[in-house]
Order: structure tokens, then C-alpha cells, then sequence
């Protein structure tokens, strides 16, 4: 029996996570993501599929978010029929996001076409929400913690990741004539003193291991994000401007709902409306209710309206269209939320375009920006961030929370690579920018005396050869 494995995406950059993994004859492709941010990244979500993917046998995701979802839709259109395995949060989450991505790609491909900004005559969606439906009925979802049989030989199993509702941790298990590998994904790996989730499972032994790179470079320098987060806002309304926090909807807009309901009651802002404008965000938040037992926060559903920050008396979700817009009324005291978090896209480009000109107002960030994103352009100090095929100048002050992205730092990557009791024979160090890779490479080399590989993007190994 040979094993290969193929990186399709997530390779020295953060995005785009696909890996394709070959077991005899038969193929297997662990995540299916987005390429995001830098525009050569994008291009490569519209070029043909380095396989056919009729010949795919399943997908199997290690979480919801589009970076490992967002192509689903193209490689369903493409030929892949086969079933799609995740955890049930990760089903229902898909489901939501994949619908917006599609609506996003669709209502972007019309307002270029009639503002004639675009290149192209008549431009076109990578896929519609026609497409993304058709994921739908081939998503399969399977317990945390339950061995799962791919085909007679392959099992693959499912831990808890922390990161986002329903994320996980993949073991893979190959059986041989005469040998068993186990082969790792570790995922997008959440922090370890989350205020939402769990930590990362710790997984004793692994062959192979696939082990992200996100923070590889850097490290959270506080405990305490709430306490910089509050004081941001208490700059803004004390400067007589709204706090804009551009956040993604999966996550991320739930631990600051969660930071600005502790701030409220501890006093530490003032007593000001809290606008969600953003419709995923909003559906995405009535799971926390429904998966209780895949995070913490189950006894405050018990409690009085008060004590839950997802419904209190300051907090308001905005659905519709003409309540976004609304909005743009409000001159001070007030906080508005809305996605996407690296401002690539969604309703937040919307509040930027009206906010960004304000110096009274201020961009909070509360996460990574990735290399080639617009947040991560008006962080750099750009002056005109361009949108709608108009240069918007960037007055408005910014702000950068670290300590609340969903990713483990450099430490707790160093914790958990620590955690299993013997080198794995390979490790990858993937979904990470060429840098953060480099430097974890460096200190597991140096501390743990592994020896890492970072992959090139299509690059092919070999793991295991007659087993």
C-alpha cells in the first residue's frame, strides 16, 4: 500500500487549505478551501483543479471556515459527488457560510458589472448559491471523539480543536497488510485559555503530522484582550465617534460579544447600543444554543436575559438591508459589528465606506489581517482604501487587539507539538505565511528536535511505500 499526499492549498500562505491525500488508488482531500487576500492567491480559486474531481472519493473538513470550505460549491460544479464528512456544528455552519460566500461573489459580480469597474464585459461568480445548495445534501456529519470508517482499511477520527464551534483535530488511520500508520491534521488549533472553547486535544502519537503555522512568528502579549478592547472604545465615544469592529461572523463576533457583555457589567464602557449587522453572524450565534456541549458558555443560556451576551437589552441585530443603512445615521455612542473580519468583503466594506473618512470614528480589528487583505492594508497606514471603484481616505483612527484571535500563538503551538510522546516522523508545517513557518521551524527544530518540511504549493511526498 502507498500513501501520498499532494498540498493543493494552505501552503506558505493562509489560505486556500486543501490537501490531497492518495491511498492506493483511492483519493481523499482533507479540507477544500478559499484562497483569499493577496490577488495571486485569487487567481488561483478560478484555475482548472489539479485533478479531476469526479475521482475524489470524499472530502473530509476540519472546520466551517471559508478558507477550508469556500471551494465546495466549484468542486461539486466540477464533478465530485462523494460524501463530505464533518462534525455537526461544522455541517449546519457550512451550510450558512457557503450560502453567503455565494450570495457575496454574486451581488459583487452584479454591482461590478454595473459600475463597470470590472475587466471583464460580464463578470461572473466563481459559483452561485444555486452551487453552494448542491454541497448540501453531501455533507455527512460525525460525533467528536467516534472512529469513522473512509473504506476498508482507512478510518479517520474526529477531536476537538477549540477554535470556532465544532472545529476539530483529524486522525487518519491506515491499515496495512502488515503495518498501521496514523497520519494527523491538526487543523486551525484554538487558544488555550479560551473564554469559549476548550483547548486543543492533546493527540499522544502521530506518523505524520500536518500542523498549522498561523502565530508561528508571534506570540498574544496579554491575558487580558478585554482590557485593551475596552479601552479603544472608551477612546472613541470619549472622541465623540461609533466603534467600528470588522469581525467574522464564525467566531469572532461571538467572543466580542461575549468581552463587550463583561465590560458592560464590570462598567468598564460606557453604556452604549451594540448593533450586529450581519445576518450570518446572527444565525451563526443561535448554534451557540443548540450545540451546548461543544463549549463553555452552556450554564449563561440558563440565566436571565442579562447574563447572556448574546441577548441583553444593549444588544440589537440588524437582517435587513435598509437597517444596515440605517446606521450610517448614528454619529456617536454606538458599537457596530459586522463581518467580514479582514474587511475582504460583506457589509463591513459598507460602514467602512462611511466611517473611514471620519475622524471621530475608529476601525477596531480584533484579528489576523492577513497578507494582501484590505484590513491588513489600512493597518500598514495606507491613506485611500479603495472600494465600490472609489479611493475612501483613511482618517478614521485604528486599532489592533491582539490576544483575541482564535489561533494559538507561538507558545501554545510549542505546547501542543510538545504534548505528543514522540517525534512524528514528518511534520508539515502548513496554513501559515512563508515567515511564521520559517520561525516555528526553527524552535521545534531547536527545542523538540524536529525536523519540519514546509511544503510548496503542489508539491507531492510520498509518506509511506509498501506498508
Amino acid at each position: 500500500m502507498q500513501v501520498q499526499i499532494k498540498f493543493l492549498g494552505g501552503a506558505k500562505s493562509v489560505t486556500g487549505s486543501r490537501y490531497l491525500l492518495e491511498i492506493d488508488h483511492q483519493k481523499f482531500l482533507v479540507d477544500c478551501g478559499l484562497f483569499q487576500g493577496l490577488k495571486e492567491l485569487r487567481l488561483r480559486n478560478w484555475d482548472e483543479f489539479p485533478i479531476d474531481p469526479a475521482e475524489i472519493h470524499a472530502v473530509i473538513l476540519t472546520h466551517a471556515h471559508i478558507d477550508h470550505t469556500g471551494y465546495l460549491p466549484k468542486l461539486v460544479k466540477e464533478g465530485f459527488s462523494g460524501r463530505i464528512y464533518c462534525t455537526y456544528p461544522t455541517l449546519d455552519l457550512t451550510k450558512i457560510l457557503l450560502k453567503d460566500s455565494a450570495k457575496l461573489q454574486e451581488e459583487e459580480a452584479e454591482y461590478a458589472q454595473r459600475k463597470g469597474y470590472s475587466r471583464h464585459a460580464k463578470p461572473q461568480p466563481l459559483y452561485t448559491v444555486g452551487d453552494a445548495e448542491k454541497v448540501f445534501n453531501l455533507l455527512e456529519p460525525v460525533e467528536m471523539e467516534t472512529p469513522t470508517q473512509l473504506v476498508n482499511g482507512v478510518t479517520f477520527t474526529f477531536f476537538n480543536a477549540g477554535h470556532i464551534l465544532g472545529a476539530a483535530i483529524l486522525k487518519i488511520k491506515v491499515k496495512g497488510k502488515n503495518q498501521e500508520k496514523k497520519i494527523v491534521f491538526s487543523g486551525d488549533l484554538g487558544r488555550f485559555q479560551d473564554p469559549i472553547f476548550n483547548p486543543p486535544a492533546r493527540i499522544p502519537f502521530a506518523d505524520i503530522l500536518l500542523m498549522e503555522s498561523t502565530y508561528g512568528d508571534r506570540k498574544q502579549p496579554t491575558l487580558h484582550p478585554e482590557d485593551e478592547l475596552g479601552r479603544a472604545i472608551r477612546e472613541t465615544l470619549r472622541n465623540g465617534g461609533v466603534a467600528v469592529i470588522p469581525a467574522f461572523a464564525v467566531g469572532r463576533t461571538q467572543m466580542i460579544l461575549f468581552y463587550l457583555h463583561l465590560l458592560l457589567h464590570k462598567g468598564k464602557i460606557p453604556n452604549v447600543p451594540i448593533y450586529v449587522d450581519s445576518p450570518m453572524a446572527i444565525d451563526v450565534t443561535k448554534l451557540y444554543k443548540q450545540f451546548m456541549s461543544y463549549h463553555r458558555l452552556g450554564p449563561l443560556f440558563e440565566e436571565e436575559e442579562e447574563h447572556n451576551p448574546f441577548h441583553h437589552p444593549n444588544l440589537h441585530y440588524y437582517q435587513t438591508q435598509e437597517a444596515s443603512i440605517s446606521l450610517n445615521e448614528i454619529r456617536s455612542n454606538a458599537i457596530i459589528i459586522s463581518a467580514s473580519g479582514m474587511a475582504t468583503g460583506g457589509r463591513i466594506l459598507h460602514h467602512l465606506y462611511h466611517r473611514l473618512p471620519n475622524e471621530h470614528d475608529s476601525i477596531i480589528f480584533v484579528g489576523y489581517q492577513a497578507e494582501g487583505t484590505r484590513g491588513r492594508r489600512i493597518l500598514d497606514g495606507e491613506a485611500t482604501s479603495r472600494m465600490y471603484g472609489v479611493e475612501v481616505p483613511v482618517k478614521a483612527k485604528t486599532y489592533y487587539i491582539e490576544g483575541l484571535s482564535a489561533h494559538a500563538d507561538q507558545d501554545e503551538l510549542m505546547e501542543w507539538a510538545a504534548g505528543f510522546t514522540s517525534r512524528p516522523k514528518i511534520t508539515f508545517l502548513v496554513h501559515g505565511e512563508k515567515n511564521a513557518s520559517e520561525v516555528l521551524a526553527f524552535k521545534l527544530k531547536h527545542e523538540l528536535d524536529w525536523h519540519p518540511i514546509i511544503p510548496d504549493y503542489l508539491e507531492s511526498f510520498v509518506l509511506f511505500d509498501g506498508i
